[in-house]
């Protein structure tokens, strides 16, 4: 029984260090890893592109996106995205209502907006120092004008309205690098540029609403490619 137990105890002996030594290699060895998913989020800088420059000089935003991956390590996937952009705003004060006069003034505050989502695959490098990646694909971009109206003492608007929109169907091509950060590297930098067409459409600009003095308003649209060069800077994490 003696004999028995001192076999057991060094047998576990043995087997524990090359235990460690496993689940070490595991830990140190992306390419041993099955990463399903990898999500992220980031900020943006839009580029207006061709005659939509001559309108637009620039936008600011925000995006995320999610990727499945059809590889163990994730080379291929498929990623689908969303971001929001704003390139253009313009605040003045005005009267509450016309029986009121000055009385009351309110902030009217008039935004132009980006909304796309789209869906297509990614080719991403798998580990190293720094994982390129390149992607393209397919969905829609929504233009669209609101203005809203708050108090002076109130951050929150009290009415809004959408004074014109136009929807666009679109493709997208980009390309960029994850820089792994952190013990296990499940978390990168996201440093990207993607390039949107979304061909011809209808949009307003600073300046395209017009207040007349019957208190109506004129509404002069632009028509045009409204194609956008992105700029991102962003945080992504991979997920088993």
């Amino acid at each position: 029984m003696r004999s028995i137990s001192v076999r057991l105890a060094a047998v576990v002996a043995l087997s524990f260090p090359a235990s460690l030594y496993a689940q070490r290699a595991e830990r140190n060895d992306p390419f041993g890893r099955e990463w399903r998913f990898e999500a992220g989020a980031g900020v943006n800088y839009g580029l207006p592109q061709g005659v939509f420059r001559d309108y637009v000089k620039q936008g600011f935003g925000a995006d995320a996106f999610f990727r499945w991956n059809f590889d163990r390590q994730g080379i291929l996937s498929l990623r689908a995205d969303g971001g929001f952009l704003g390139y253009g705003r313009e605040t003045k004060r005005v009267p509450l209502s016309g029986t009121v006069g000055g009385r009351i003034l309110v902030d009217l505050t008039t935004s132009n907006n980006i909304v796309h989502l789209g869906l297509g695959p990614q080719l991403t490098a798998p580990d190293g120092p720094f994982r390129p990646y390149v992607n393209g694909g397919g969905g829609f971009s929504y233009f669209f004008t609101t203005s809203s109206v708050e108090g002076s003492n109130d951050n929150e608007p009290f009415a809004s309205t959408t004074n014109y929109d136009d929807f666009a169907l679109s493709w997208s091509a980009g390309s960029g690098i994850l820089i792994p950060v952190g013990v296990r590297r499940d978390v990168s930098l996201d440093v990207g540029v993607q390039y949107r067409d979304n061909g011809q459409v209808r949009y307003l600009r600073k300046g395209s609403i017009v207040d007349l003095p019957n208190g109506g308003i004129q509404i002069t649209p632009i028509e045009s490619d409204a194609n956008l060069l992105t700029f991102r800077l962003g945080i992504s994490a991979r997920i088993r």
